[in-house]
């Protein structure tokens, strides 16, 4: 079942193609691609189609459900959308249009790649930067005017080359979020135990990362080394306790983690501008006098 209202301008495109025996066997192909140039009021709603559709926004923005999951297809975004599965798309509430490349296409090879581009199995619309994608789709179009041998190894070069571009980006972002997850596991590690001795292979343990991969992410993602980050925490609890206990540099020097009060002067005052004694008499003084500062 197939309902849909095609509200797009004159100049939108819709090329369809027969795939021989040969391009069925490929592990890319595809039977249909265009560009709409999509108004307010497009939409369309399918139970069922035998093959994959790839879409890329050029403008404005569309709205795709299926199985519950409903995403917005931005300008510059890509997805994949298995329509075997009933589904829906349509310009964006809100937007006035939603001007976009799409193409059904399938084969083992999409198969294949379809964990990839659904991770946790939901929609996943994947951002794209520069004109590739925008280039692939042209040549899919110049190719299905040519129907030969040629365009056919071109067709499925060129599908494959869409997919692992949505696929390279989804795991780089992957890789982004979990490494910056890490991070800030890492510096959480430090906050909570920087009473203690902490070692960079106390880190590393739970990183399950090299050295020099772990510290270029740190710094990276905290502007800083693992060790001046918990320097630089300790010294702020140091401050906290000047100026809200009576206790001695010695006894804050143990509290925070320094150990040592000569250690503990030396990297405060490198990295305040005064000694500790002095912090907590020009803390106080500013305290009592509250139009100070």
């Amino acid at each position: 079942m197939l309902t849909y209202n095609m509200d797009v301008t004159p100049e939108s495109i819709w090329k369809r193609t027969t795939p021989s025996e040969a391009e069925l066997a490929q592990p890319y192909y595809c039977t249909e691609a265009g560009v709409f140039y999509a108004q307010q009021h497009f939409s369309t709603a399918r139970t069922d189609k035998e093959s994959y559709i790839l879409f890329y926004t050029l403008r404005g923005a569309g709205l795709i459900e299926q199985d519950g999951n409903h995403v917005t297809l931005s300008t510059g975004q890509a997805l994949l959308l298995n329509c075997r599965t009933p589904q829906s798309y349509c310009t964006a509430p809100g937007q006035s249009c939603w001007h976009h490349y799409w193409v059904h296409l399938d084969g083992v090879g999409v198969a294949a790649m379809e964990p990839l581009l659904f991770p946790g199995k939901k929609l996943t619309p994947v951002q794209i930067t520069g004109v590739k994608m925008q280039e692939l789709f042209e040549t899919i179009l110049g190719q299905m005017e040519r129907g030969n041998v040629d365009s056919m190894v071109q067709t499925g070069l060129t599908l494959h080359g869409m997919l692992a571009l949505c696929a390279q980006t989804i795991l780089a972002e992957a890789e982004t979020t979990s490494a910056r997850q890490v991070i800030l596991q890492a510096a959480e590690t430090l906050r909570k135990n920087y009473q203690k001795e902490l070692s960079l292979a106390d880190l590393l343990a739970d990183a399950h990362m090299s050295k020099s991969y772990f510290l270029r992410l740190f710094r990276r993602y905290m502007g800083t080394t693992p060790y001046n980050y918990l320097v630089n925490f300790r010294i702020t609890q140091a401050k906290e306790l000047l100026v809200l206990t009576d206790h001695s540099v010695t006894e804050i020097a143990q509290q925070v983690g320094f150990g040592d009060a000569s250690n503990f002067s030396t990297r405060f005052a490198k990295a305040t501008g005064q000694s500790p004694l002095q912090y907590r008499k020009s803390a106080l003084k500013s305290a009592g006098n509250p139009e100070q500062g």
